[in-house]
């Protein structure tokens, strides 16, 4: 039963409350994983278009160094995780299930594997050296969405921000990456809000945490305190708190328009990780290499926070941890609700990895029976959907029905296919629908 102090905590409307099974990993401090002998770093793995290689087989390539150029506006770069060769540039295994365009590098064993990048003062640079800095930085939002940093960071002619939220909620069951960032590098996190408010122009600055890591919340309100502009906000623990609009919601209990963004409301969301990675960007020059990943579940033998270069295949993070248990049926990359279920493991870590989950018990096919209307999945939607309508439409291929009933702003937190006594693939057929409409759209 949830405490009266409980009840009152911040939070948004509907929603579900899985396990948080985050025991395991939440005291564990990060370890850095060692050098393995080659890296695959496929050209897309953030939102938007897949950057543009700079190098060729043979080149010689050092650690920090650009090796993928953005190919847009939405796009961003990609740098080599470690000194070494070139390999090839050829298809290679994609956590999405695809073959995908990836630069190998085979790793010098002979290298000290330093960073030599260089320092900027961010308050010194110009709008467009700034967005310049952070695009070609590779820095992206560390929360699994891996959306370009640099795109958020823009205020467009007419526009203004008030407000600059950092998510630390990760309610993702399994996860406690973000919890440990948290922790351990408090004073980045914060240094990263005010780097972020000032960019952008915002007068306050928050910072929302679950309260199931008490931790992290004493720590980052320490390491705030000289700052009345910036305030620790704590959130009731519920799935999905860290999704942008309704964090916007628990703490300002305002609605994202349907269509619109954060931006529309003045207001920019990015990952404490995110936050924490600008600041090795400006103040050491180092761009995005490697990101904390949570290696843990039933089928792990030594659960643990690593920090894993970029391209580093998940079986040899999973070798270094021990190795995964003879009866493991299923590894999923992220978390349980939103991850990707892999068929193999020599796909690479990537940006947006923020969790690899191993598992004794497979998520089996069951038999789907039919929708008994109990409206158990519009009272979990965090956006006030219609799961259950929606899934219909899309079997039927309605596509302007689809639309005029909002598919589109569907998050797929996977809470309606969660809560269903049916075991309706809700949340595969709202993915289904959304295809679709953007298809139609393309095509007008």
């Amino acid at each position: 039963m949830r405490s009266l102090a409980q009840l009152w905590s911040k939070t948004f409307g509907h929603g579900v409350h899985p396990d948080e099974l985050k025991r395991a990993t939440s005291g564990l401090a990060i370890e850095r994983m060692p050098f393995v002998n080659e890296y695959v770093l496929p050209l897309a793995q953030h939102t938007g278009a897949p950057s543009k290689p700079l190098v060729l087989p043979g080149d010689r390539v050092t650690r920090g160094q650009m090796i993928a150029a953005p190919d847009g506006f939405v796009s961003t770069a990609l740098h080599a995780p470690v000194t070494g060769e070139v390999e090839s540039i050829e298809l290679r295994p994609h956590p999405n299930g695809h073959k995908s365009p990836a630069i190998v590098i085979r790793t010098d064993p002979f290298s000290s594997q330093r960073v030599a990048g260089e320092p900027a003062d961010g308050a010194a640079l110009s709008a467009g050296e700034f967005e310049e800095r952070v695009q070609g930085g590779g820095i992206v939002g560390l929360g699994g969405a891996a959306f370009p940093s640099h795109v958020k960071l823009r205020v467009p002619d007419g526009k203004r921000v008030h407000f600059v939220i950092l998510n630390g909620c990760e309610c993702e069951p399994y996860l406690t990456c973000d919890h440990r960032v948290m922790v351990e590098r408090p004073r980045e996190v914060v240094r990263g809000l005010r780097l972020i408010m000032n960019r952008v122009g915002a007068e306050r600055g928050y910072i929302g945490i679950e309260e199931n890591k008490p931790d992290a919340i004493e720590l980052l309100r320490s390491a705030a305190e000289d700052d009345e502009t910036i305030a620790v906000v704590p959130l009731a623990v519920k799935y999905p708190q860290g999704a942008e609009k309704m964090l916007i919601d628990a703490i300002f209990h305002r609605e994202v328009p349907s269509g619109k963004l954060p931006l529309d409301l003045e207001i920019v969301v990015q990952n404490v990780g995110t936050a924490a990675a600008l600041v090795d960007l400006l103040e050491s020059g180092k761009p995005l290499i490697e990101r904390v990943v949570t290696v843990v579940g039933t089928g792990v033998k030594r659960p643990a926070n690593m920090l894993v270069p970029l391209g580093t295949p998940i079986q040899a993070v999973l070798d270094h941890c021990g190795g995964l248990s003879d009866d493991t049926k299923q590894v999923i990359l992220g978390g349980p609700m939103m991850g990707l279920a892999q068929k193999r493991l020599d796909v690479p870590v990537m940006k947006g990895t923020s969790g690899i989950l191993a598992f004794t018990k497979s998520v089996q096919m069951v038999e789907e029976d039919p929708c008994i209307r109990c409206g158990r999945c519009l009272e979990a939607c965090p956006i006030f959907l219609n799961p259950s309508r929606l899934s219909l439409l899309a079997r039927r291929e309605h596509v302007d029905d689809l639309e005029a009933h909002n598919v589109l702003d569907c998050c797929e937190c996977a809470s309606c296919s969660f809560v269903c006594p049916s075991n309706i693939p809700l949340v595969q057929l709202m993915r289904v629908g959304k295809a679709m409409v953007r298809q139609q759209k393309d095509r007008r």
